[in-house]
């Protein structure tokens, strides 16, 4: 902030630093260095000329000789606050944070009352994030000048650094209003509207910026605010600006230019510059994706091809470029198939062109092949992950013992989270050579890990004397549709093809916790004791419902979680809504969860505690099928893919409708414990199994 002191010390000036002053004022830098230079052989030990001609240096970017004319006038007045005030200001502008600091230090020491030098400080804190040290500073500031706008700057400035971003806009914005054209306090409104993502007040205040200065760089920030507003056309025409001085020219500017052009769908403006940007750097990945995308836009694939292919025989090194180039081709075509072998000539032992060869290669049923390019990369990468899966697989389908001890051998070297993944390889083969008692007992270990800090299972709500009758559904409404699957039950076998039939299907709570009822786990038994009302909960739900862009209330919302006490809401508020429950045998239920856990985590201790928590869960949801307590359809998961026709008229039946399209077997992935699974570990699993076969048998299936 050397402003501040320039203006003090101009007072009683001289003729010969009037004149480098005036310079200075209109912009005519190398005029103001030439006096400068007159002046200094005129006065060399005069303090005034030396001041005035260090800052002519360093307004005509001669840095070396702004930093040691300062020095010599403070060598003549080392008592001068001022003088080292701007010399910290010049060490700043060479990044000589350290020294400035040192010299801010020495202003205070000399003038407690500087109170540009608490500005600056604060400033390079904030810089460096150090926001205490930052707080510090504008509170020193503030008992120098406490109705400064800097002071108020300083204060927002930080407040919005924090998070704090209403208290901020109200500090900055009363320092606009104090000094509406300052460009200090513009910048820090304009940051802090970007902050609260008030982005047109912030292309506002930046604008004004830029109209004032006109530093030309910042059209660079005005085209991204311009972007995120929707406006990619405005926001190239910024970077367009911007590039018409050629310092400001460069690949990665370019880049976002043709980016911008092509969302704008000015193809003929993206080509040249998104060409050029790749020409000068086609190692740079941005750059090529630019290019993918020109070629996605404009189908123009001869000239990408060639581009590519020509940067390729120039320089093979660059693994985007090989990838680049093998998305214009069909899979497994001739055409990749030459590219993935000049690939592998190129460089024969790197591990991205045999990754590519082993995709190749499995993705066109060359198993054999594959195995042995897994074993190379393998060989170069001991720990890499897909080619061990590959190997691991292939061992898993001719030998399990032998899946067993590769995925053992690969334990003692691998990661944290590689570990957790190996040892899940070896239980999935320890179950596969019919070794039930060590697959349980590494299912278990790992269950006991990874549910150790999180809470344990709800206890179902008791049902209550009698049920609220089914309220009437008046007029047309919106089919609700509300899906679940007990731990183990492999809902996602039947949600996959719902969500991709259905853009009504919300599997949100998965990811992003629902601020309704039906997310709390603790709200069923607080319902059934009467601490809050069905309708309540419903209007819960009906609340989040924009947010989750469900307008006319038409969803399919997948429950992470049920209890019957939701009843109590759904049959007085919801009639018109249906259930739609994932089922499957509960003894198979409980291998799965052990094995694959659950999305909703729950504590596991052990299978007995574990199997006693799901019959109780599971008998809930008999009583409801039993006592038909509300509308609902069941789809059976033991093996939803032998009749994907009766599939499909169940999810009719569920949403209401008079037919829905046949699932591609595909899309209800793969069964990872077969129906019946459970009899292998009926020795291992007596006590659970025991304990669950009740509430099979009321579910349908077998005793034994």
């Amino acid at each position: 902030m050397p402003g501040l002191a320039f203006g003090r010390l101009r007072a009683g000036m001289s003729a010969m630093s009037q004149q480098i002053y005036q310079a200075l004022q209109r912009g005519a830098n190398a005029e103001a260095a030439a006096l400068a230079h007159q002046a200094m052989a005129t006065a060399p030990t005069d303090v005034e000329t030396l001041s005035a001609a260090a800052l002519a240096f360093r307004s005509n970017g001669d840095r070396d000789a702004a930093l040691s004319t300062i020095d010599a006038a403070i060598a003549q007045m080392p008592d001068n606050a001022e003088l080292h005030f701007l010399r910290a200001g010049m060490l700043l502008d060479t990044r000589d944070l350290g020294g400035a600091q040192a010299a801010l230090a020495q202003t205070i020491a000399l003038d407690p009352n500087q109170y540009g030098a608490y500005v600056v400080q604060a400033q390079m804190a904030i810089g460096r994030n150090d926001l205490a040290e930052a707080e510090r500073q504008s509170k020193l500031a503030a008992r120098v000048a406490p109705e400064h706008p800097w002071t108020l700057m300083l204060e927002g400035t930080v407040a919005s650094r924090r998070g704090d971003h209403d208290r901020a806009l109200s500090l900055l914005t009363a320092a606009s209003q104090r000094a509406p054209e300052d460009v200090q306090v513009l910048n820090a409104l304009g940051f802090a509207y970007l902050a609260k993502g008030h982005l047109a007040f912030a292309e506002q205040a930046f604008r004004r910026i830029l109209e004032k200065t006109g530093h030309a760089p910042l059209r660079g920030l005005l085209a991204q605010i311009l972007f995120q507003q929707g406006r990619p056309a405005e926001a190239a025409d910024e970077i367009a600006a911007l590039m018409t001085d050629p310092a400001h020219v460069s690949p990665s500017m370019q880049t976002f230019a043709g980016e911008l052009e092509l969302q704008a769908r000015r193809f003929d403006r993206a080509r040249p510059l998104l060409q050029a940007a790749f020409a000068a750097h086609p190692e740079s990945r941005r750059a090529t994706n630019g290019l993918l995308l020109l070629w996605e836009a404009t189908g123009n694939t001869e000239d990408t091809r060639d581009t590519l292919d020509a940067a390729l025989a120039r320089d093979a090194q660059w693994d985007h470029l090989w990838l680049a180039r093998l998305a214009m081709e069909s899979f497994g075509s001739d055409v990749s198939r030459e590219l993935i072998a000049r690939w592998t000539a190129a460089r024969p032992e790197h591990v991205p062109a045999l990754q590519a060869q082993l995709a190749l290669e499995a993705g066109t049923g060359e198993l054999e092949a594959a195995e042995a390019t897994a074993r190379k990369i393998a060989e170069l990468q001991p720990g890499h992950g897909n080619a061990n899966e590959f190997l691991f697989n292939r061992l898993l389908g001719r030998d399990p013992d032998a899946a067993v001890a590769f995925a053992e051998g690969l334990l003692p070297a691998a990661s944290a989270p590689a570990r957790v993944m190996l040892r899940r390889w070896i239980a999935m083969a320890q179950d596969k050579a019919e070794r039930p008692a060590d697959a349980m007992a590494t299912w278990m270990a790992l269950n006991v890990e990874a549910t150790a800090n999180v809470g344990a299972p709800p206890a179902p709500s008791a049902a209550p004397a009698s049920w609220p009758e089914i309220g009437t559904v008046e007029g047309t409404v919106r089919p609700t549709v509300f899906l679940y699957g007990p731990p183990g039950a492999q809902a996602d076998r039947i949600a996959n093809p719902l969500q991709r039939a259905l853009p009504e299907f919300r599997s949100d709570r998965f990811t992003t916790p629902i601020q309704d009822a039906f997310q709390d786990t603790t709200a069923p038994v607080r319902l059934a004791a009467g601490e809050f009302t069905g309708e309540q909960v419903a209007d819960s739900w009906v609340a989040q419902l924009p947010a989750r862009g469900i307008g006319d209330g038409a969803v399919i919302d997948w429950l992470p979680f049920w209890d019957n006490a939701w009843l109590l809401a759904l049959r007085t508020r919801m009639p018109h809504a249906r259930l739609l429950l994932a089922l499957r045998d509960p003894r198979d239920m409980l291998l799965d969860w052990l094995a694959y856990g659950t999305p909703l985590a729950m504590k596991i201790t052990d299978a007995d505690s574990a199997a006693t928590w799901l019959a109780a869960h599971l008998a809930q949801l008999a009583d409801l099928i039993e006592q038909d307590l509300f509308p609902h359809t069941v789809v059976r998961t033991d093996a939803p893919g032998e009749d994907l026709e009766r599939l499909a008229s169940r999810f009719a039946e569920a949403l209401g409708v008079p037919t829905f399209p046949t699932p591609p077997r595909a899309l209800l992935g793969p069964d990872r414990i077969p129906a019946g699974r459970w009899l292998a570990y009926r020795d291992v699993l007596a006590g659970p199994i025991a304990t669950l076969t009740p509430v099979a048998v009321r579910l349908g299936y077998r005793q034994d």
